[in-house]
């Protein structure tokens, strides 16, 4: 019996190390309303302190299914920008947790609002198996070691450009996973992001209406590399917006959101399953917040 409890946990150890093809999506505010989620470069693009919850669920009864949390603030002022990100992410019976501390540069180049932005975080994160949750042995060795192992330094590194119309970006997140070899393989791991956008003001005024499409294209580690692609409509003086992005891993997400006084946000989005698992899963639903005290 004990042998098959040793078995049991090291098949679980390896599904929830390599997550699955429903965690290929990210989180969707990276794209616009958040991009300090994926690059440090927009920590504090502004000024004033913003603050940004997301909450995002698989769309399925299947126990053990993922979720993800995560919790931002960025303060700026001049050309210094600071931030905090909290990131919270659980499926089957991994769980993980990542904090990280940014420190970013927004250098004017002149006109237009063009500026250069530089940012770097560093932080830890732990990884670790929900003993709770665990049909067998809690006090498997192998169980064991695998929660045993140390919290451990990681960090993101980013830059980008901006201007009154263009945004383009660059970023190189979970730096220790990138630069550094570990013992257990971690699937599902962003190992670089850009994108490039273009603001397209349709009309002017208090019902003014702004488009802005985006092209994007990532890095996962164990997987191809994915692009997306698609756009934001934003409506009555960019208060209103709707969103709808393809992924090259044959899902789209759509989304509708309010920015009140372009100071209180709330938004939803749904992304539809990547192929491989559309015919057992429905999809994900995230829910974003956020407040910006600057207004």
């Amino acid at each position: 019996m004990k042998t098959t409890y040793k078995f049991l946990a090291l098949l679980l150890v390896i599904i929830t190390s390599n997550n699955s093809y429903a965690q290929l999506n990210p989180l969707t505010s990276q794209y616009y309303s958040n991009r300090y989620l994926i690059n440090p470069a927009f920590a504090g693009t502004g000024d004033g302190l913003k603050l940004n919850a997301a909450y995002r669920k698989l769309w399925s009864n299947v126990p053990g299914s993922p979720l993800t949390q995560s919790i931002t603030a960025d303060y700026g002022t001049g050309r210094v920008g600071l931030g905090l990100n909290v990131y919270n992410e659980s499926a089957g019976l991994q769980r993980q947790t990542r904090v990280i501390g940014t420190y970013a540069y927004h250098l004017p180049l002149g006109a237009n609002e063009q500026q250069l932005h530089f940012g770097l975080s560093l932080g830890f994160m732990n990884q670790r198996l929900e003993t709770s949750d665990l049909y067998g042995n809690p006090n498997d060795p192998m169980v064991g070691q695998y929660n045993n192992r140390k919290t451990y330094l990681d960090g993101d590194f980013g830059l980008a450009y901006t201007s009154r119309k263009i945004s383009l970006q660059l970023s190189v997140p979970n730096l220790k996973s990138v630069l550094k070899k570990d013992v257990i393989k971690l699937a599902d791991v962003t190992t670089f992001y850009g994108a490039a956008s273009y603001k397209i003001r349709i009309s002017e005024g208090v019902e003014g209406i702004d488009l802005e499409p985006m092209v994007a294209y990532r890095g996962v580690k164990g997987f191809d590399n994915i692009w997306d692609g698609g756009a934001q409509l934003e409506l009555a003086d960019k208060q209103v917006f709707l969103l709808a992005l393809y992924h090259s891993s044959k899902s789209a997400t759509f989304g509708l959101g309010m920015d009140l006084k372009k100071k209180y946000m709330v938004s939803g989005n749904y992304t539809t399953q990547t192929s491989a698992l559309s015919g057992y899963t429905n999809g994900s639903f995230e829910l974003n917040l956020r407040l910006n005290l600057s207004k």
